[in-house]
């Protein structure tokens, strides 16, 4: 099989591919066209159907796995695919784990690593809070592990919600040595159930999508009713403490406008929202430089950045 990760501008593809996205567009000279982004497990690619009605182009839809016959083009600095020939697989043809986008690093490890953190909370409220939800609730667990971070902007990938928390409680960990001050418990605690809503927000693989609770409720208001749950079945759990850490996560995108019911009022909460920043923009910027290839010049502006990108010079 052709990952889409080997593509290089001029290659052709035949090969097989997950439709992850699938949408008629009009040009500005009238005439229609389909825009279609193709997975498989190592990335995505943006595709055009210039012609949906000729010949070659056969009936498919979203979450459709898809043998497609194009040529790869580089447009603005990113590579992008112009399917000639098209039509649906047969489930005979492919293996779906193929083309599920997984984390680079090893699952198992990674888990082991965020409880080694949690083990250094030492407040038993919170302590047992952790081990209500990731230590005697395997279901959770395992769907904790497997679930993707987001749709498509960072940590989009299984295992991606995973690797995001465990790289945000890092972060979190230095600027506990850095600035005494701060609550490790509730700090560490907060960063660890931050991001749980998601698991109701979004869908899993191979849709990977927005919920109706994602859409109507979203990550943040869902992980906040989560932790309150739980601390209400913990006796005694103190109930300022329950404010502390539900305001963490309420406040954790930092700003009103990006989504936080609260701004940040507790030195931990903000904490938590640089560290969560700090992750998902760092990833982000790995995976637009990894898409580029061997592209060293300017890959163009970029809208979630809001500038222009390249690599760094390489000695």
């Amino acid at each position: 099989m052709r990952y889409i990760e080997s593509f290089h501008e001029g290659d052709k593809i035949n090969d097989i591919y997950l439709c992850k996205y699938k949408q008629a567009a009009t040009a500005k000279n009238g005439k229609m066209y389909e825009n279609v982004i193709l997975q498989d497990k190592t990335g995505t690619i943006d595709a055009k159907i210039w012609d949906p009605n000729s010949s070659g182009i056969e009936e498919f839809d979203a979450l459709d796995y898809v043998f497609v016959t194009g040529d790869v083009t580089c447009f603005q600095g990113t590579l992008q695919m112009s399917i000639k020939r098209a039509r649906k697989a047969d489930e005979t043809e492919y293996v779906a784990a193929d083309y599920l986008p997984v984390s680079e690093k090893n699952i198992d490890q990674m888990f082991e690593e965020l409880m080694g953190y949690m083990e250094q909370v030492e407040n038993p409220y919170l302590q047992k809070l952790i081990q209500m939800y990731f230590k005697d609730n395997e279901p959770f667990i395992e769907a904790f592990k497997k679930h993707s971070a987001a749709k498509t902007v960072h940590h989009s990938f299984v295992g991606g919600l995973l690797e995001h928390t465990l790289g945000v409680v890092k972060l979190c960990a230095f600027y506990v040595q850095q600035y005494p001050f701060l609550n490790k418990d509730l700090l560490f605690t907060s960063a660890l159930f931050h991001d749980v809503g998601k698991l109701k927000e979004i869908s899993n693989f191979p849709e990977n999508d927005y919920t109706d609770d994602g859409q109507l409720l979203g990550h943040i208001v869902m992980g906040c009713e989560l932790v309150g749950f739980g601390c209400r079945h913990i006796k005694n759990f103190p109930k300022k403490l329950i404010s502390e850490l539900q305001h963490c996560i309420l406040a954790h995108h930092g700003e009103l406008e990006y989504g936080s019911p609260k701004k940040p009022a507790l030195a931990e909460a903000m904490a938590l929202n640089y560290a969560d920043n700090t992750d998902a923009k760092m990833e982000t910027m790995r995976e637009v430089l990894k898409s580029a290839g061997d592209n060293h010049d300017w890959l163009g502006y970029n809208r979630l950045f809001e500038t222009n990108l390249r690599k760094s010079t390489e000695f």
